[in-house]
């Protein structure tokens, strides 16, 4: 048996520049949104960065995202059709350097799921990038109309706007 070839340096493929999840109840509706949206912004920035979602309950797990969070994508050139849904476990806080919850309450089941591995230094609610301090949250459209959908992507574009705009003025800066 030979030795296993390890790659010079020239070969290897730096890992990402900065990993985020985006994390909500069900990882159908908010969740997959803000994937779609900071990873088109981030990819347009010139920026690698790793970028996913889960969600803190398993009903959904394997599944595609809501229609209607497609179709809004969709509306604004972005394809989350291929996303599925997972969930959130304690060994993304190993995995992500930040992670951005879209309310309070999946901030609370992100420190049960995590426990002893919860590191309140990595995680914020994600429109607390666009209103810092403010714990304002994004709401759930689930149950409502398509509006609902339109109304948050707004929201999350904004926070993606801002998070690009912070992380990726620091990496600009580290990289010259």
């Amino acid at each position: 048996m030979s030795p296993k070839r390890i790659p010079p340096p020239s070969e290897r493929i730096p890992p990402p520049s900065r990993r985020i999840l985006m994390v909500c109840l069900g990882n159908i509706c908010r969740s997959p949104l803000a994937e779609g949206i900071l990873r088109d912004k981030a990819r347009a920035a010139g920026l690698d960065w790793e970028i996913d979602s889960a969600g803190t309950n398993g009903y959904h797990h394997g599944e595609a995202p809501h229609s209607l969070s497609v179709k809004v994508a969709r509306l604004n050139g972005i394809d989350i059709s291929t996303q599925r849904a997972r969930r959130f476990t304690a060994a993304d806080f190993q995995r992500f350097d930040k992670i951005y919850a879209m309310a309070e309450d999946v901030v609370d089941e992100m420190r049960r799921i995590a426990g002893r591995q919860f590191d309140a230094t990595k995680v914020d609610l994600l429109m607390n990038e666009v209103h810092p301090g403010s714990n304002e949250e994004v709401p759930d459209p689930w149950y409502g109309p398509e509006s609902g959908y339109h109304e948050i992507y707004a929201l999350i574009e904004q926070a993606a706007n801002h998070v690009v705009e912070k992380y990726g003025i620091k990496e600009s800066a580290k990289n010259r």
